[in-house]
């Protein structure tokens, strides 16, 4: 799984911007959103930025992540913890048919 992090713009390189979150600092690829200036906010995966964010959804992004971490998931490797919980994906007929009172 990949998650994506807001990132703030400190500095514009040609194709390139140095984005920041919480005292990490990256260099990250601005192919997919054009061109950036500082102050924008940036949703970055791995080392690309896929998309501009608004101040108050990149808030929302990384209270979201913020929260993850506080129960003791580590955002960056989900899985390294067992939520407590599967999706119903992973469930066997018998527990979908529990869950719905139908066939599975």
């Amino acid at each position: 799984m990949c998650i994506g992090w807001p990132m703030q713009v400190q500095q514009v390189e040609p194709g390139h911007a140095v984005c920041e979150r919480r005292g990490t600092v990256r260099r990250v690829r601005t192919t997919l959103v054009g061109s950036v200036a500082p102050g924008d906010w940036l949703l970055v995966f791995l080392d690309d930025a896929r998309e501009r964010l608004d101040p108050q959804r990149a808030a929302e992004v990384d209270a979201a992540l913020q929260l993850l971490e506080q129960v003791g998931l580590d955002p960056q490797h989900p899985q390294s913890a067992d939520p407590g919980f599967d999706l119903p994906s992973r469930w066997s007929p018998e527990q979908l048919k529990a869950l719905t009172g139908g066939d599975a």
